[in-house]
């Protein structure tokens, strides 16, 4: 099978993947542009029995449970913070929601011992010849390696490199996310609050690693992506400008905000998920913001994509085929509800806040919203990792 495989990305699915490989005998790589694993962003979930059963094999299902936020319960408060309805916390975490960040260092330990990491760095070029690839780096020096996987999320720079520009794959949805942090902010109680305007969504939830700080999280409808950061954060004051309740404090927070994430919401397509000796997983073959499948999606294709190269040798152009005609059905279907969600959370103008409201405080608008995704999140029949040996 291929001993040299290098890894881009070092969030969820690189680590997920790098622990299978490097456990296979591989000589495995992950490189990452950040100069460290990264901290804050927001909780992801796991959703139905595959995804338990991936983080079951590989031997963390119990620290994710030790380290899961338990979930928070949601309410929709008006411009005077009076609640307007409260949901449950399955309303917007699945079976195990647990902090990306926690989730990634957990996976970064279970790895290490048999994978080198490097951060501060990222790849520049790929080329692939008959015997393997030479890939270039920012500040390293070139290597060569049999394989190449695009684990680098959405904005994937392997994806740009080997299958070309962004807007060939990047479909934006119409809306924009932002998120920081600010000081805690008085009585959450440990819940999400919701704010509504026309259009725009604003909403508080303590940070599950430091309970001296308050994650704020904004979407709003805008069809162009300012790609300054400065202009991004013009946009965002301006959008939500005039905005009552917490608003305005929390937009003041942004000066001192110790991490700013702004992004659009988008859907990631691509029609072939392999070129060459270069494969991609989790977000850059198949990304979707919001969809709450994401994540368990990324850690249930390191699986299968690892038990395809363990299975088929040095035979990697059957190794990728299978993994994609494997994982891809399964991948769309997660990739279903993108775009659905923030219609509901965004509401285009008042009467149809309204609407949303009526329709959440009734028992079947509450059933409809709560109801079981992890039915598509379970119609995948995961490979039994003792067809390939001891390999996985």
């Amino acid at each position: 099978m291929p001993k040299r495989i290098l890894i881009s990305g070092a969030s969820v699915a690189g680590p997920a993947l790098a622990h299978w490989l490097g456990r296979s005998g591989c000589e495995t790589t992950v490189v990452e542009a950040a100069p460290a694993l990264r901290r804050g962003g927001y909780a992801v979930d796991f959703r139905g029995a595959t995804h338990l059963e991936v983080l079951r094999r590989m031997g963390v299902l119990e620290a994710v449970r030790g380290s899961r936020t338990g979930g928070r319960t949601t309410r929709f408060v008006r411009r005077s913070g009076e609640t307007i309805l409260t949901m449950p916390p399955e309303f917007t975490g699945g079976d195990l929601e647990i902090p990306r960040s926690t989730l990634s260092r957990l996976l970064y330990e279970r790895s290490r011992e048999h994978v080198e990491y490097v951060f501060g760095d990222r790849i520049t070029s790929i080329a692939e010849d008959a015997d393997g690839v030479e890939v270039t780096f920012l500040h390293g020096s070139a290597r060569r390696f049999d394989l190449v996987i695009g684990a680098d999320g959405m904005h994937s720079g392997v994806r740009r490199i080997a299958f070309g520009p962004e807007e060939d794959y990047v479909t934006g949805l119409g809306y924009r996310i932002a998120g920081w942090d600010v000081p805690a902010v008085a009585d959450l109680h440990g819940e999400t609050l919701v704010h509504n305007a026309p259009g725009t969504l604003v909403s508080v939830f303590p940070d599950a690693e430091d309970p001296s700080r308050t994650n704020v999280l904004c979407l709003y409808a805008a069809e162009t992506a300012p790609l300054d950061p400065e202009a991004q954060l013009h946009e965002l004051r301006q959008k939500f400008a005039g905005h009552g309740w917490l608003v305005p404090s929390l937009l003041d927070g942004l000066a001192d905000a110790t991490d700013v994430y702004c992004d659009t919401i988008a859907r990631v397509d691509v029609p072939r998920w392999r070129n060459g000796r270069v494969v991609l997983l989790g977000d850059a073959a198949c990304g979707a913001t919001l969809t709450g499948m994401g994540t368990g999606t990324a850690v249930v294709g390191a699986y299968v994509l690892a038990h395809e190269i363990a299975a088929a040798g040095v035979d990697f152009e059957t190794a990728f085929a299978r993994y994609e005609s494997s994982l891809r059905p399964y991948a769309q279907r997660g990739q279903a509800g993108a775009g659905k969600a923030v219609k509901m959370l965004v509401p285009a103008h008042g009467a149809a806040i309204w609407l949303r409201d009526r329709f959440l405080s009734t028992g079947l608008g509450r059933r409809l919203a709560l109801r079981d995704t992890g039915n598509d999140a379970d119609n995948f029949r995961l490979p039994d990792h003792r067809t390939v040996g001891t390999a996985l």
